[in-house]
């Protein structure tokens, strides 16, 4: 009697310390990963920012619908909070999503104590947040115009100063807690996209009620980690969320050469593995370099200005580095970079042949292929339209209709009225001066930029004046239709060309559509290639026409997609450069550093 009993205690002591082995969070508060970001962050709150860096914080704290594949190239979307991908009925006009359950926000005073779970209604606010014309919020051209209903709570908040959260739509329905019904107004082949985007992760309304204005400071998740300390454009620490559920490390490679090693490292792991996240805003590149090399840094997006003392002329990592351990990831971003023009500027914008004239003259005159040799050492291809290298709708065959020529830049200023005054530098056609005004950063890289725009325009004898200032003050006064001009980049929140083409379509100005770009041509092109089937080769020949009717007009200066060249530490497992994902700490793991 007495040993049965013996036998039962062990046992139960056996399966509690399964049990509790089973709940034990995978992460390691020993295991810190440190990077860097080379441009401050602006908030956390998803339905207001927009830049890179908020939002990859963001995709830690959040969750989606839907994810991508980590591995898949291209890249392929996967379930995250929805138990599978999305049953589309109604020839493509309605999208029904089952979220999983016991899902659960981590703990916050908004929810008085209650554990709060994810449920259907927590998405369908989201979507309505990112509607509400008082957020501004820059996505909302994802939802605007497509959800059955949601236009008509958007022009009653216009008129009455306050969205009605309340209302019921058509297009937003929740027949159970578990249950989202998305209704469209026509078909939309790349709303799947949208679900999956970061900026609509759920957020729960009763955070947002509580915090208000100050929501940007209190991101509050379902994700994998937690905010716990921020010193606004200086310092990041994420936490591993203790409550989150984890998921087992399964997928597959996709380019042998790189996926293998990480296939093996990390296959069958529990996540997320990394206990902390402390990110640094170090802004110039020299100190990022420096911090990497003191091995301060885990990871490093190599800078141009550094890669000859990182890369030999064979593209292989110096023996320096090799002999520490360090390994290369090499990659082509599916990003551009550009120059916006403010079609709403009284000396640059407007549809009339010299402004015309003058925005082309602008773009012929900026050597583009000094920028990729001298400043970013080769570590970019040039772009030659809108859509870049591996997202649908590229033509690598196309070429640019405003190539670099400087002779044909001023006979073009010369044509339509841009004489040199006395002092030697041209005038508008009225005899007023010419004065081009660029809004730039205070960094050592934006200074070198600058010089390179400064030798374009002496070029054409074209006055140019820099306006320093902070990333986040330029985009919040670009979305105002205030800056004349303003380097710009963008990288694909989802791999299609529509997600390009979106950022010159007029009725995004205010929101994505920073040039304030608003061509009645252009916009005819893209409502067209928007109603069409993704695999349609008559939307790629869309594309192509967006592309000339936006040269034409002088939309943008197109400057390059750039290299990557990851530079990672030998203690860093599992580390890949997703092409839409950029929170790669999800998936990784670290050992000892050495």
């Amino acid at each position: 009697m007495y040993r049965r009993f013996a036998k039962l205690v062990r046992s139960l002591v056996a399966l509690a310390a399964l049990v509790a082995a089973a709940a034990a969070p995978a992460a390691d508060p020993s295991k810190v990963y440190r990077i860097a970001f080379p441009t401050a962050e602006t908030g956390f709150d998803p339905a207001r920012v927009s830049d890179l860096y908020s939002n990859t914080v963001n995709e830690a704290i959040f969750e989606r619908l839907l994810t991508y594949d980590y591995l898949a190239r291209p890249a392929k979307l996967v379930p995250l909070a929805a138990e599978a991908m999305p049953q589309v009925t109604d020839n493509g006009r309605t999208y029904t999503f089952r979220i999983r359950k016991g899902i659960h926000y981590t703990p916050d005073p908004a929810f008085k104590g209650r554990k709060r779970e994810l449920v259907a209604g927590d998405f369908a606010y989201t979507i309505k947040r990112h509607a509400d014309p008082k957020n501004r919020s820059p996505w909302a051209f994802m939802v605007e115009g497509r959800i059955a209903g949601l236009d008509v709570l958007i022009e009653q908040a216009k008129k009455t100063g306050k969205f009605d959260y309340d209302a019921k739509i058509p297009g937003l329905e929740t027949p159970d807690p578990y249950t989202l019904v998305i209704r469209l107004v026509a078909p939309d082949y790349l709303f799947n996209y949208t679900v999956a985007h970061v900026p609509y992760g759920a957020m729960a309304r009763e955070v947002v009620e509580a915090y208000g204005d100050d929501i940007g400071a209190h991101p509050v998740g379902t994700g994998p980690y937690v905010l716990k300390e921020w010193k606004r454009a200086s310092r990041i620490v994420l936490e591993a969320n203790p409550d989150y559920r984890g998921f087992t490390w399964d997928f597959a490679p996709a380019e042998p050469a790189w996926d293998d090693a990480i296939v093996k490292a990390m296959q069958g792991k529990k996540m997320p593995r990394i206990g902390r996240v402390e990110i640094s805003i170090i802004e110039e590149d020299q100190s990022r370099w420096l911090a990497f090399g003191g091995k301060e840094l885990d990871v490093l997006a190599l800078p141009g200005t550094f890669r000859p003392q990182a890369v030999g002329a064979d593209g292989n990592l110096l023996p320096r580095w090799t002999g520490e351990g360090v390994s290369l990831f090499k990659a082509i971003d599916p990003e551009l970079t550009y120059t916006i023009f403010n079609f709403r500027d009284p000396v640059i914008g407007g549809f009339t042949p010299e402004k015309l004239a003058l925005r082309r003259a602008i773009i012929m005159a900026y050597d583009v292929r000094e920028e990729i040799e001298v400043v970013r050492k080769g570590q970019a291809v040039q772009a030659h339209m809108p859509i870049p290298a591996g997202v649908v709708g590229h033509d690598p065959s196309y070429r640019t209709i405003n190539p670099y020529d400087p002779a044909l830049a001023n006979r073009l200023l010369d044509r339509f009225g841009y004489r040199k005054g006395a002092d030697g530098w041209r005038r508008m056609p009225d005899g007023k001066p010419l004065v081009m005004r660029q809004a730039t950063q205070t960094s050592q890289i934006d200074r070198t930029y600058n010089e390179l725009w400064k030798k374009a325009m002496d070029s054409i004898a074209v006055r140019i004046e820099f306006d320093s200032g902070k990333f986040g003050d330029n985009l919040k006064a670009a979305k105002a239709c205030q800056l004349m001009m303003w380097g710009a980049a963008w990288i694909a929140d989802y791999p299609d060309g529509d997600n390009f083409m979106q950022l010159l379509y007029g009725p995004n100005t205010g929101q994505s559509n920073n040039g304030c770009y608003e061509s009645k041509s252009f916009d005819a092109l893209y409502d067209r290639a928007r109603a069409m089937s993704p695999d349609r080769p008559e939307r790629n020949r869309l594309f192509l026409e967006m592309t000339r009717q936006m040269q034409v007009d002088g939309a943008w200066a197109m400057h390059v997609s750039r290299e990557r060249n990851q530079m990672i530490r030998p203690w860093v497992l599992g580390y890949k450069k997703h092409p839409i994902l950029h929170a790669e700490w999800l998936y990784m793991d670290l050992e000892p550093r050495t």
